[in-house]
C-alpha cells in the first residue's frame, strides 16, 4: 500500500500543509467542501423519506468519515464482515449492521466480543444451517444475537429465494434461544434485465410485504422491526418504496448507500443523473469528492505522458482513471481537455495528450475514478484538503 512520509503521519502537524509542495505523491485526496455537501445531502434525503441512514462503511473504512456521518445524523454504520465491525467499534461506532452472513467460529468470536463490550450488532441469516451454528456458538457464550433474514432474488447473491424457505427459517429462529429476529434485509444491486427499475420497485414491495406479514404474525422480537436495503445506485427507488406511513410508525426503514460519501467521476455520476431524471424535484445532487494526485514523470514520445500512479494507487474497474486537472504550485489549475488514460500498470499510467500540450515533467495531475471502494482500499490514509489544496486532516483507513 502507498504511504506518505513521516511528517504526514497521524498525529503530526498538518494544518496548512500544501498538497502540491509538501506531500509525497501519489496521494489520495478528499475535497472538504464536496464531502460535507454529500454527507448533508444524503442525510437530508433519508430524513425526507422517513428513513434511517446506515452508510456502508466498507466503501471507505475510514473512521474519520464514519464520525462525520454519525455526527450528521446517521443511525449506524453498515459493514461487510467481522473484522470491519471490530475496527469501526474500536473507533466509536456502537450500532453495527453487518450486511452479510456471519460464518466461522473465529468471526463469531470477534462479534461475541463486540456484543460483550456493548455493541448493538445485527447480522444476516439465510439458512437454517448457519442459524443453528450461530445459536450454538452464541448460546455457549451466554449471549443473544440479533439477526435479520435476508430476502434474496433468483440469480442474485445470498438470501432465501421463496416463501417456503422464509417460513422454515423464521420458524427455526423462533425456536433458537440465542437468536432474536429483528427484521428483514435485502440487496437490490444485482437486479438487472430489460426492466430493471420496475424489477427493483417490485423487489422493494416484496420486502415491505414480508416485513408487514411477519410483524402482524408476531415473528419479530422488536415492536419496530428493521427493514433495510439500498446500495448507492438505486437508493431512490428503495426509499420511495419504504416511504409509507405504517412503515414509519411501526418499522425502522434503513437505507445503506456507501459510495455517496465521496461519489465518483463516472459510474455513480451517471447513476445520479438517472436519480435526478426520475425525481426532478430533488434539490442539488452528489458531487465527486475523491481524486488521486500524481506527478508527470516522463514525456517519452509525442502525445504520451507517463504519470507516476498505477493500479496500486487508483481503481481501474469499471473504468480507467480520468484526468481532471493539471496543477503547478503558484499557478491556477487547468482542465486537461483531450487527455485520457490508455493503460495502467502497477506504478505507471500511460496518458494520451493532445499536441501541443502544456505539460511538463514534474507537473501534477489529478485523476478521478469509478467506484471509490476500489481506490480507498489501496491506501492506509487519505488526505482531506480545502479549496486551496491545503491539507486539513490525515484520515487513516482500516482495511
Amino acid at each position: 500500500m502507498t504511504r506518505n512520509p513521516p511528517h504526514l503521519e497521524k498525529g503530526a502537524p498538518i494544518d496548512g500543509q500544501s498538497l502540491l509542495e509538501g506531500v509525497s505523491l501519489p496521494a489520495a485526496v478528499i475535497f472538504e467542501a464536496a464531502l460535507a455537501h454529500n454527507i448533508a445531502w444524503m442525510q437530508r434525503f433519508a430524513d425526507d423519506h422517513g428513513a434511517k441512514l446506515a452508510p456502508h462503511g466498507k466503501t471507505t473504512m475510514t473512521p474519520a468519515l464514519f464520525r462525520r456521518q454519525l455526527d450528521a445524523g446517521a443511525w449506524g454504520i453498515t459493514l461487510a464482515h467481522a473484522v470491519q465491525c471490530d475496527a469501526a467499534f474500536q473507533h466509536g461506532v456502537t450500532r453495527l449492521l453487518m450486511a452479510n452472513q456471519l460464518v466461522g467460529a473465529p468471526n463469531m468470536a470477534i462479534v461475541a466480543g463486540l456484543i460483550e463490550r456493548g455493541a448493538n450488532f445485527h447480522c444476516l441469516v439465510d439458512s437454517v444451517a448457519n442459524m443453528e451454528a450461530l445459536d450454538r456458538f452464541f448460546g455457549g457464550r451466554g449471549l443473544t444475537l440479533q439477526v435479520l433474514v435476508e430476502l434474496g432474488v433468483p440469480g442474485g447473491r445470498c438470501g432465501v429465494r421463496n416463501e417456503s424457505e422464509l417460513t422454515t427459517l423464521v420458524d427455526a429462529i423462533a425456536a433458537a434461544p440465542a437468536l432474536t429476529l429483528c427484521g428483514i434485509e435485502g440487496y437490490e444491486g444485482l437486479i438487472g434485465g430489460e426492466h430493471t427499475v420496475d424489477s427493483i420497485r417490485s423487489y422493494g414491495r416484496r420486502l415491505v410485504a414480508t416485513v408487514r406479514h411477519l410483524r402482524d404474525s408476531g415473528a419479530f422480537a422488536d415492536r419496530t422491526p428493521i427493514i433495510t436495503a439500498a446500495g448507492s445506485q438505486w437508493f431512490d427507488l428503495i426509499a420511495e418504496t419504504f416511504d409509507q406511513a405504517d412503515l414509519r410508525d411501526h418499522c425502522t426503514p434503513v437505507l445503506r448507500p456507501g459510495c455517496y460519501v465521496v461519489h465518483d467521476h463516472r459510474s455513480y455520476r451517471d447513476a445520479m443523473a438517472e436519480v435526478k431524471a426520475r425525481h426532478p424535484e430533488l434539490e442539488g445532487q452528489l458531487e465527486p469528492a475523491l481524486a488521486v494526485f500524481a506527478h508527470v514523470q516522463s514525456l517519452p514520445e509525442p502525445g504520451v505522458a507517463v504519470v507516476a500512479m498505477g493500479k496500486r494507487d487508483i481503481s481501474i474497474d469499471p473504468d480507467l482513471p480520468m484526468p481532471l486537472q493539471r496543477h503547478r504550485p503558484g499557478a491556477p489549475a487547468l482542465p486537461l481537455a483531450g487527455c485520457s488514460v490508455r493503460k495502467v500498470m502497477d506504478q505507471h499510467a500511460m496518458m494520451v495528450i493532445p499536441e501541443p500540450a502544456d505539460l511538463r515533467i514534474g507537473d501534477i495531475v489529478s485523476f478521478g475514478a469509478s467506484h471509490p471502494c476500489l481506490t480507498f482500499d489501496k491506501w492506509r490514509q487519505v488526505l482531506l484538503v480545502n479549496d486551496d489544496l491545503q491539507v486539513q486532516e490525515v484520515m487513516p483507513t482500516f482495511f
